[in-house]
């Protein structure tokens, strides 16, 4: 079952839990991810297991509101799932 984003609240953030078939989709969509993170220097915190990702993302500045560049982070890694 996919999760959408979730907004939570203290501290503000964005969660969102994304299951996969096998273990090497798992790992293809971990190394995508880590090329995205990467690249716009944005690390979400990141807890796995053989067939799921559950993802935290923090605004940069702390105890900042979830903002646009949060939200266009979140869009482009769910653009990795397609």
């Amino acid at each position: 079952m996919e999760q959408a984003w979730t907004k939570r609240n203290r501290p503000e953030r964005l969660e969102r839990r994304i299951e996969f078939d096998n273990y090497e989709a798992t790992r293809v969509f971990l190394e995508r991810l880590n090329e995205l993170s990467e690249g716009s220097n944005r690390f979400p915190d990141i807890s796995f297991g053989r067939t799921y990702v559950n993802l935290t993302l923090r605004s940069e500045q702390d105890d900042a509101p979830i903002g646009a560049a949060d939200e266009s982070f979140a869009a482009a890694v769910d653009a990795l799932l397609d």
